[in-house]
């Protein structure tokens, strides 16, 4: 058998420069290179490698966790048919990997993840940054990884390598069961040596299947379908991974039912679409959740169906409500006691097309959708134009941005109070256009994110929307544009605090406690002093951005625009209005209230809660 003599590393990064995919007839390589900081866990390992290998593109990020962060949105963007490797040294640098494991594995999107490990022949230990125990010795901090990766494995010697390259690519390219990929990686077992079969670095291409519905399921499922009143579609983000978009359209455009777009979900239609109510949930529209409520049938499909989108389970409150789930994963076809259809979006929505023909809603139904949708264009215009005096809403930023980009731009988001309003307002006329990470909502992503977006498109403009919460966790990404010479549209809206958890707060009876950006004050004890000044403009100079101030309606018009002329990262800072806020409609999400309390608005709160706690339901 022919074999190479390589060390670990250099057997590793062989053998990912050989990995493709295949679905559809297409093939493409599987990654687009690797990401990492190098410390002495990995610098003379996976770092030597690299260097070795130059075919094999290796990114300088600036954070552990944003490396992770792009690289989640780059496979986001790639329908998941492309990924990164992200590589980091032991100790912080890998456990500041595991927020970004959790993201990428609660968003079911895949990133392989190479943190080094402390020694694995352990006579020099304790090595630097090794966490020590006195009941093993077999562990270190990257058993951390394990609950946020969808497969967990420590390489221990040379000889392990190949099996477990095996079955990290395998959940790496399975649609059901894709996330993080963790291999640990003892920083001594990175530098040894070892032959390997020669096969192991041949061109392998892993085929990505459209696997179909049980047939008697599937016929079960058109049967419902005929005999409802009500049906209602839930569309995920497994429509847009799947490519299933123009088959949805094909199959609500014939049968006339109604489609709720989840955050990952948004784009599967284009907002003008006539079935299209859009947003679905907490952060849904009039139209879309009181459907919801009133649905005899709801279609899942492609969505995990977390709380904000089944409205902490009050969202259906039909009594003879009944599911159909269609979702590659099995884990999400049987919630809600559903139908379940474990098969491919596209595949199957086509299926049930056929088998539905002659079937549409009843024409009263199709007029009730059609009345919601056009309500719901006078709300949007109305938020998008209050014309309010500096500082204007975020609302009225929403607006102005959606109204600027182009049909192939994208916007980027994922914490605070714009999530909620992006997903009720942006008006999405691309599959693409519209990037939320709100699986897992992490401050810190947008940036981050935002590159990950354009490296995987670099023709789309890309407007990262991030508050001035987000941007102080984390902006040092910019530097990383920057030098990789990818060009970012930054928002930084500045609200002077946490304005989501500040209006829950308020809401919830705390009066917005802990959540506005304050000086101390040696009166009370409390951050409710002066407002805390930052200067983001100064800021984001300081970190090679073009940068770019504005107030009024008509700053943000010009700032978009020279924006667009600029050819690197640009960063556009903007005060809003904190206070005024897009509704909430027709919809209700559970925070427990603190059932005791000496403060009286918290007693009244809870009273509500308690009623409005019992309209959950349980899906058996």
């Amino acid at each position: 058998m022919e074999t190479q003599r390589l060390t670990t590393a250099q057997a590793l990064i062989t053998f990912l420069k050989h990995q493709y995919v295949e679905r559809d007839g297409k093939e493409s390589s599987f990654f687009a290179g690797v990401w990492g900081i190098f410390g002495h866990g990995n610098v003379a390992g996976v770092g030597q490698a690299l260097q070795q290998t130059p075919d094999f593109r290796y990114y300088l990020a600036r954070n552990e966790q944003a490396m992770v962060h792009t690289a989640t949105a780059y496979a986001k963007m790639k329908n998941r048919l492309s990924a990164f490797a992200c590589t980091s040294s032991i100790g912080p640098g890998a456990t500041n990997m595991i927020t970004g494991a959790a993201t990428a594995t609660i968003n079911r999107l895949p990133v392989l993840l190479l943190p080094g490990d402390i020694f694995a022949r352990r006579n020099v230990a304790p090595v630097l940054q090794q966490l020590e125990s006195g009941h093993t010795q077999d562990i270190s901090v990257n058993d951390a990884f394990i609950p946020v990766s969808r497969y967990w494995d420590r390489i221990n010697r040379p000889d392990q390598l190949p099996f477990a390259l095996m079955s990290a690519m395998r959940v790496l390219t399975s649609p059901a069961d894709t996330g993080a990929v963790t291999l640990a990686l003892p920083q001594d077992v990175q530098a040894e040596a070892w032959d390997y079969p020669a096969e192991l670095f041949e061109k392998r291409v892993w085929y990505i299947p459209r696997p179909q519905a049980d047939r008697t399921l599937l016929a079960r499922a058109v049967e419902w379908i005929r005999a409802a009143q009500k049906p209602f579609i839930i569309a995920g983000g497994g429509v847009i991974y799947s490519e299933a978009c123009e088959a949805l359209a094909r199959f609500v455009e014939q049968t006339g039912i109604p489609v709720g777009e989840t955050m990952a979900g948004k784009g599967a239609l284009g907002w003008e679409h006539p079935q299209n109510l859009e947003a679905v949930g907490v952060t849904g529209t009039p139209g879309a959740n009181i459907i919801a409520r009133e649905a005899d049938l709801v279609i899942a499909v492609g969505t995990r169906l977390g709380d904000f989108t089944t409205a902490s389970k009050t969202a259906f409150q039909n009594p003879n409500v009944r599911f159909i789930n269609i979702n590659i994963a099995e884990l999400d076809a049987h919630k809600h006691a559903a139908l379940p259809l474990t098969a491919d979006a596209r595949v199957t929505l086509d299926e049930l097309r056929e088998g539905l023909n002659g079937y549409q809603v009843n024409g009263e139904y199709a007029s009730r959708i059609a009345s919601f949708k056009e309500q719901w264009k006078v709300e949007v215009e109305g938020l998008f134009n209050r014309r309010q005096e500096s500082p204007i809403s975020q609302s009225e930023v929403i607006g102005i941005v959606n109204n600027f980009s182009k049909l192939e731009d994208v916007v980027v988001c994922a914490a605070g109070s714009l999530p909620g309003d992006l997903h009720k307002l942006w008006r999405t006329r691309d599959p693409k256009g519209y990037h939320l990470e709100y699986g897992n909502s992490c401050m810190g992503y947008e940036i981050a994110g935002g590159l990950g977006v354009k490296m995987a498109d670099p023709a789309r403009e890309v407007y990262v929307m991030v508050g001035d919460g987000s941007y102080l966790m984390m902006s040092t990404e910019i530097v990383t544009a920057i030098q990789e010479g990818y060009k970012l549209n930054i928002i930084l809206l500045n609200n002077y605090g946490f304005s989501s958890i500040g209006g829950l707060s308020q809401s919830l009876g705390s009066g917005g406690f802990g959540t506005d950006y304050r000086l101390r004050s040696s009166e009370s004890g409390q951050l409710d002093g002066a407002r805390l000044e930052v200067d983001f403009a100064a800021n984001a100079a300081s970190l090679g951005a073009h940068v770019i101030r504005a107030a009024t309606r008509d700053d943000l018009q010009q700032a978009l625009e020279e924006a667009r002329r600029e050819k690197r990262t640009a960063v556009i800072v903007m005060e809003v209005d904190k206070e005024v806020r897009v509704p909430g409609y027709e919809s209700w999400w559970d925070v427990p209230v603190a059932e005791v309390s000496e403060m009286e608005s918290v007693r009244r709160v809870r009273e509500g809660y308690d009623e409005a706690v019992k309209r959950e339901r349980n899906f058996f």
